[in-house]
């Protein structure tokens, strides 16, 4: 079999879609998505638009799609002879017919030669990989509120010891603060071990770097940093006595179970550790592993960073078990006179000026059963998510609401959906409106996420819509961002507070003056407010440390 990945002299999958009957579209095309385009395109556009869109689809998930035996069928109807001579010859087939009627199965050298053929599959962006150790040389400024609490956070774990959590506002500068508490205490502490943790790769990826850029403007001397998470690997038994660990919650969660005396040795040798998105922290398998890391060796100092101190907006008891496992123990970020350091900082320009917007959305019959198996503490499951995502007067809502962002100005927005399926659903249909979109999850290749990630990064007059389920809530800089649509109902103050946050980013540092936070209200089901309530709500369970 010939090895080829390209789309000539292959079969032009646009040529293939362009011939295929205008009811078999629907068997190419998600029925929400089809839905979408019969509601608001004109009639007489309805076909095209539904072409693109089995174009996009095909480009984007032709893996998935191509598999269905219905879906091949339909093309190989739509190719020449000639076309399906050459397939069968590229794939080593004896007979057209034989073609037709074959298996396929995902993972093969023939299906990605099959794929290959129609151009499916080869856009790919081949990154160069980060070593795993690299050496760091030695102006990492910051703001006075910044400095501050950096100076707060730093006595409290003076001489190695103790537990706290940094508290700032999302946006404010959470890892660059931490980033030059992490550098003072490596100063004055020589030699030493210290790890961060983190749950996801992009925040993973985020301490990495503000490392790299951090110490090598404040730090006194060369030191290692090893990386601990997804395909980076490192032997944990044998670490340089110095060095900055940026490792994986369940990567680390994992050596611990394999390797129990390697992670006691590591253990050993740690003076501190810092916990991102701290609330995570008490979950039954991190709080094992973070105790283990903290209490083993001579020193114990803790850091954990959050913009919502608390796991939950209504349960006091498990907010008090985070209380607790910090000792009670924050440093909340103050600036200004007032007691409200987002409207000093948001007066100030350091956050952007939010407008909170909402878009009510009565529930349908269909959603009613799910309402009835919600219990108080759990956030919502997702076949009412996956419901909520199939709604096409809800879906309609949302896109006539993108198209007002776009027509006030917005260049760059975030839609948070209720599901994958929905996140890719709208990056499907919004180019049916003319509007670029590209959609990112759990799903997406890492090298096409941080193509995509990258491409909406960059300043443009035209607009982009970044659609996304579950990864850009945190760990996501994107200084340009200035609206967001939350599309994704949840009880959690956490995680709402998260996706706000993406998009206030302020002006005095390299975000906006102003955003947009326009918030899906299914009605019946709770929400939220704004950042400051998301701020404050857990004060009654911290010892505030000035």
């Amino acid at each position: 079999m010939k090895t080829f990945y390209g789309s000539s002299p292959g079969q032009d999958i646009r040529e293939v879609v362009n011939r295929i009957s205008g009811d078999d579209l629907h068997k190419v095309l998600r029925s929400e998505i089809v839905s979408l385009i019969e509601s608001l395109i004109n009639p007489e556009d309805v076909d095209i638009k539904l072409r693109q869109a089995a174009n996009r689809e095909l480009r984007d998930h032709g893996n998935e799609l191509m598999i269905r035996r219905e879906v091949r069928e339909l093309c190989f109807k739509a190719m020449s002879r000639e076309k399906l001579t050459e397939l069968a010859e590229r794939l080593d087939i004896p007979s057209i017919d034989v073609l037709k009627d074959m298996e396929m199965r995902q993972n093969t050298e023939t299906y990605r030669v099959f794929l290959g053929f129609f151009g499916i599959g080869a856009d790919k962006v081949i990154l160069s990989i980060k070593p795993v150790q690299e050496e760091i040389r030695a102006e990492f400024g910051l703001f006075p509120h910044q400095r501050d609490v950096a100076n707060r956070v730093s006595q409290s774990i003076r001489d190695g010891y103790g537990r706290v959590v940094l508290h700032m506002p999302t946006g404010s500068g959470k890892t660059r603060t931490a980033m030059h508490i992490v550098s003072r205490f490596l100063t004055n502490s020589e030699p030493s071990v210290v790890i961060w943790l983190a749950a996801s790769a992009e925040l993973l990826d985020q301490a990495a770097n503000a490392f790299v850029s951090a110490w090598s403007r404040l730090g006194n001397r060369e030191i290692k940093i090893l990386r601990f998470w997804g395909d980076y690997t490192q032997d944990m038994s044998t670490v340089p006595n110095d060095c900055f660990i940026v490792a994986g919650l369940q990567k680390m969660n994992a050596f611990k179970s394999k390797a129990g005396i390697d992670i006691m040795r590591l253990a050993n040798s740690v003076k501190l550790v810092v916990v991102d998105e701290a609330h995570q922290a008490i979950a039954p398998t991190y709080r094992d592993l973070i105790d283990s890391l903290v209490n083993t060796g001579m020193s114990n100092a803790l850091i954990g960073l959050t913009a919502t101190p608390g796991r939950t907006w209504s349960d006091i008891d498990k907010d008090q078990r985070l209380s607790s496992f910090f000792e009670g123990q924050k440093v909340m970020l103050k600036a200004g006179d007032d007691n409200d350091p987002v409207l000093y900082l948001t007066e100030q320009g350091y956050l952007a000026r939010a407008e909170f917007r909402y878009l009510e959305i009565e529930m349908t019959s269909e959603l009613k059963p799910h309402l009835k198996r919600i219990s108080n503490g759990d956030d919502y499951g997702p076949d009412l998510l996956e419901t909520l995502a199939k709604q096409t007067e809800r879906n309609v809502a949302i896109t006539q609401e993108i198209q007002y962002l776009i027509d006030k100005g917005h260049r760059r927005i975030l839609f948070f959906g209720a599901s994958v399926l929905h996140a890719e659903t709208l990056a499907v249909f919004l180019p049916a409106l003319e509007i670029e979109a590209q959609a990112v999850t759990a799903k997406t290749e890492e090298s096409a996420r941080r193509r995509i990630i990258n491409e909406f990064r960059k300043s443009s007059n035209k607009p982009m819509v970044l659609c996304n389920f579950g990864v850009l809530t945190t760990g996501f800089d994107a200084p340009n961002t200035s609206a967001a649509v939350i599309a994704r109902p949840t009880k959690s103050l956490v995680l709402f507070s998260q996706m706000v946050g993406r998009a206030t980013r302020g002006i005095k540092a390299g975000g906006n003056e102003s955003c947009t936070i326009s918030t899906v209200v299914d009605i019946e089901l709770p929400g939220f407010g704004d950042i400051t309530e998301a701020f404050k709500n857990w004060e009654d369970v911290w010892h505030e440390q000035n």
